[in-house]
């Protein structure tokens, strides 16, 4: 018989590793095709992170990982039926001893209980800061006996030099203990990691598996000179409109009148239209039109009007023609929702408040530059990698994947923007390591991404950064999709 092969939606792993969230998989009684459907996402995600040659080592110990899982949700099912008490180290060594027979010999009537009593396996894989991070999760907590076992394992393998070594003196002990685990840890030393990045936990029910490996030393060399030399093509950009930096510059001066920055914007006609054109969108809820810049000074105050000035500054410069205009859509309501969440969520700050529109709207520009504006730097990534020996596909997932942020923060630097701008846009999809003064701003636009990426159906709730849901006290899905439902309501109406 044929076996049906799952299969493997590229683009959301694509979607995954841009915004740096999780992928995750979750199985209750991990049927062959749902083995084939891991092992076909993992060399996707390598092959996207310019990292196959780990594909072979990780889907060993993926397999072992998932396998362990799913046998010690078995094993719960199984010791419940037999009424013995799992956590009591006689009684474990009492039902141990048929286990394997009783259950192979009756597989599917155990799978069925464990899909019944919700004993999943869940399989997550992320890419953050140049690591792959591989997670995996099984509803069964760890008798204390069992955990400490695992540890002597892992202990263990530290004393083998190499895959073959631990195979060969494992074999001839007379207990062959822990061979499959040993294997693993040796496989994983072999492609970067080292034991303190391989971590098990068992809490609140659940037994977690954690993998912690770094890409390899060539990617983040030719990452690193290619970042160099990106940097100078970047210094070719256009400067940051004239006109605008004067205004800043106005702004920022203590001894500036309030009359003196609205005369100095109302005498650019196309600048003061746009302006306006922002503050009565429908992200700033007025409740009538405003019609002056002094009006609007009011409004949205000192620090809001300057924000403003930066995006119409960006999107001058980074918009080559009309046709890009739809690469600004995604930023306009990552801005909106943005804005919204922070006059919500914010509790008062009003410096997150005026800070929060120009960062969502600007969040993403290392991706638009790449993707959009001045196509000349094409040509000039193509001469640079060619020169470098280095693949166009590696400087493509350098750029507008796991590194656009460090791009466009190094764009935000050019044009002397404040620092929480070039912080947010750098640290974007991964808020838990911003500064901490930007970590709140941060995590709200992270958040306004999430949720329009959510609305968009590209995301799902569970890939959502837990700790930025708890800072902001979103404690379910149902309030988020209540809050997704609102937003998207709100921008329509716009």
């Amino acid at each position: 018989m044929i076996q049906k092969r799952i299969k493997v939606d590229e683009n959301k792993i694509k979607t995954a590793i841009q915004a740096g969230i999780p992928l995750t998989i979750t199985t209750y009684t991990l049927p062959q095709e749902m083995l084939v459907y891991i092992e076909d996402v993992l060399k996707v995600f390598l092959k996207e992170l310019n990292q196959e040659q780990m594909f072979e080592g990780l889907s060993y110990c993926l397999k072992e990982l998932v396998n362990n899982a799913k046998k010690a949700n078995t094993k719960r099912i199984y010791f419940n039926q037999k009424k013995l008490n799992i956590m009591d180290k006689d009684q474990y060594d009492e039902g141990m001893k048929n286990f394997k027979t009783d259950t192979l010999n009756n597989i599917r009537y155990y799978m069925d209980l464990q899909r019944k009593a919700g004993l999943y396996v869940k399989i997550s894989l992320q890419t953050r800061n140049k690591k792959i991070k591989i997670e995996i999760r099984n509803k069964s907590e760890l008798a204390v006996f069992e955990y400490k076992r695992i540890h002597d394992k892992i202990t263990r393998a530290q004393q083998y030099d190499s895959v073959e070594q631990g195979m060969t003196q494992l074999l001839d002990d007379s207990e062959g203990a822990g061979l499959g685990l040993v294997i693993m840890i040796l496989i994983l030393r072999r492609i970067g990691m080292t034991e303190e990045n391989f971590q098990v936990l068992s809490e609140n029910g659940e037994t977690l598996t954690r993998l912690i490996l770094p890409f390899s030393q060539k990617f983040n060399n030719d990452v690193a000179d290619l970042s160099k030399d990106f940097v100078d093509i970047i210094k070719g950009l256009p400067e940051f409109p004239e006109n605008i930096t004067k205004i800043n510059s106005l702004i920022s001066d203590p001894k500036s009148k309030l009359s003196d920055i609205a005369l100095q914007i109302s005498s650019d006609v196309s600048l003061t239209a746009e302006l306006l054109k922002l503050v009565n969108s429908a992200a700033f809820s007025l409740y009538s039109p405003c019609h002056s810049i002094g009006d609007a000074v009011k409004i949205v105050g000192l620090r809001g009007i300057r924000n403003l000035l930066f995006s119409i500054g960006s999107i001058q410069n980074l918009m080559t023609t009309a046709d890009d205009k739809h690469m600004w859509d995604h930023s306009y309501k990552v801005a909106f929702y943005a804005y919204n969440l922070a006059r919500n969520f914010a509790g008062g700050d009003r410096v997150c408040i005026e800070d929060s529109y120009v960062c969502g709207l600007l969040h993403d520009m290392g991706k638009i530059v790449f993707e959009a504006a001045h196509p000349d730097i094409l040509e000039k990534i193509k001469v640079m990698c060619d020169k470098r020996n280095v693949s166009v596909s590696l400087f493509e997932s350098m750029v507008a994947g796991v590194n656009h942020g460090e791009v466009g923060s190094l764009i935000a630097e050019k044009w002397n923007f404040p620092p929480v701008i070039v912080n947010v846009v750098r640290y974007h999809h991964d808020p838990d390591s911003a500064p901490e003064e930007f970590k709140k701003i941060t995590s709200l636009i992270y958040l306004a991404d999430m949720f329009v990426k959510y609305g968009d159906e590209i995301i799902e709730y569970e890939q959502i950064n837990p700790n930025v849901l708890a800072m902001f006290k979103i404690i379910n899905k149902e309030q988020f999709e209540g809050i997704s439902d609102r937003l998207k309501k709100s921008f329509t109406r716009e």
